[in-house]
């Protein structure tokens, strides 16, 4: 069965646009509580990012879960991995993270944990999409769920990002701009690397439930860039609003992206005869990634993108690392989810353990040169199936001929078609792209 309101990532949208209404989020926390928990005996635990709207989904959810019989524990402000963390730690049947992730203010989403801390399967979000479809009930008063606030969730949360390298490593000695995109990690980012003994510099720290990833973090790292080379920091990182994906800005200004940060933790656990089975990728992880893994003999597997499908692939070779070039990374062997400050923390590890700089950990890759344009579809169509845009491609791909690739797809949560084209010229990469969005944005304009 097709889903309806699920995505690659949840459900999101604008807020106060069906279905990230009030009521509609209401009978969502119903629907859930009534497929994963049971009547007056089950928890669930409910975190959200810096967004104003965050406020009024948190108490939609807990009225929801309250009237199906389910107890809720509010975590407030939390990054998303730290909410699946919390999930297993707290024994819950379901955690449930109120963010959008790295889109503006103005658009929320909810996503959901099982009691593992992993991503719900596709026959449970059928399930609850089902409850949906039902008149929503309450159950008897006695039996009504109980809400309490978790006091201490920072603090837990922060044990376990430094519990993920080893006790004695120490980043004394480091400056390292951290900024959080004044999302979910502005109270815990800074004080994990302070707590490991680094010298910290922090940004993006102070939301106002409007500012959240806007001219900072992930998704625009110019002020971090400008920021390590004013204060002469060793590296930069910074996090996208909800925490789960990190980028990295070596002491140059150079701007690492989820592919370099994958391959610098890859390399790590191969120097310590860590067994990782292989690495997982997307279509759009570049090609410089695949090559120098190979190269030193460890297997890489691309899939569709979303970390929901990277990590079922993770789980289905039994791989421990994975990721995607937007910063997204899973180390298996650490969580169960994609979570940016431990995966910063796999990359400070290598630096302390190796005494190099984040610069020097990179020189066993060279990327090649890609271009990515993100198209903005208006309408109702499909233009990956226009014989324009079909014939567009097929023409770069003749002209890359066999030393590049070109790779069309729908975002899971914007309403974009992305256009990438890959190869070693980048010239010619930049041109090919241009020409192929050109006739994708006449195709959703028209």
């Amino acid at each position: 069965m097709k889903k309806t309101y699920f995505g690659t990532d949840g459900i999101r949208g604008r807020v106060g646009t069906y279905p990230m209404t009030a009521d509609f989020i209401l009978k969502l926390g119903w629907s859930a509580g009534r497929v994963l928990a049971k009547e007056g005996k089950s928890k669930a635990i409910i975190g959200k990012d810096t967004r104003i709207s965050g406020y009024m989904y948190e108490s939609a959810l807990e009225a929801g879960l309250s009237a199906a019989g389910v107890h809720v524990h509010l975590l407030g402000p939390m990054p998303t991995p730290g909410i699946a963390y919390l999930t297993r730690a707290l024994h819950a049947q379901l955690g449930i993270v109120i963010s959008a992730s790295h889109n503006p203010y103005y658009d929320n989403g909810i996503k959901f944990f099982s009691a593992q801390g992993s991503k719900l399967s596709d026959d449970i979000e059928l399930a609850i999409e089902a409850e949906l479809l039902k008149t929503m009930q309450t159950v008897e008063p006695a039996v009504l769920g109980k809400a309490k606030r978790i006091h201490d969730a920072a603090g837990r949360y922060i044990e376990f990002c430094k519990s993920s390298i080893p006790l004695m490593t120490s980043l004394k000695g480091m400056k390292i701009v951290i900024d959080c995109a004044n999302g979910a990690t502005y109270h815990i980012a800074p004080s994990v690397l302070d707590e490991l003994g680094a010298e910290v510099v922090s940004i993006g720290i102070n939301p106002d439930g409007l500012n959240i990833n806007q001219a900072v973090g992930s998704t625009d790292p110019s002020l971090l860039v400008n920021t390590v080379l004013e204060q002469k920091a060793d590296l930069g990182i910074a996090l996208d609003g909800d925490g789960d994906r990190v980028i990295m800005v070596d002491h140059k200004g150079n701007i690492l992206d989820g592919d370099e940060i994958l391959y610098i933790i890859a390399m790590d656990r191969l120097k310590n005869k860590k067994c990782i089975g292989g690495v997982v990728g997307t279509v759009m992880s570049n090609f410089g990634l695949e090559h120098a893994l190979q190269t030193v003999g460890i297997d890489f597997i691309r899939t569709p993108v979303g970390d929901r499908y990277v990590l079922e692939m993770m789980d289905k070779k039994q791989y421990l690392l994975g990721g995607e070039a937007s910063g997204h990374i899973i180390c298996l062997d650490k969580t169960s989810t994609g979570d940016g400050i431990i995966s910063a923390l796999q990359v400070l590890f290598a630096m302390f353990q190796g005494n190099q700089s984040l610069f020097e950990l990179t020189q066993g890759m060279d990327k090649f040169p890609q271009k990515m344009i993100n198209v903005k579809l208006e309408k109702e169509i499909d233009p990956l199936q226009d014989k324009q845009v079909k014939e567009a491609v097929k023409e770069a791909e003749n002209s890359l001929q066999s030393e590049g690739r070109v790779l069309l797809r729908a975002s899971g949560t914007e309403p974009l078609i992305r256009v990438m084209v890959e190869g070693k010229d980048n010239i010619q990469v930049c041109s090919l792209a241009e020409n192929i969005a050109k006739v994708v944005a006449s195709i959703c304009t028209e």
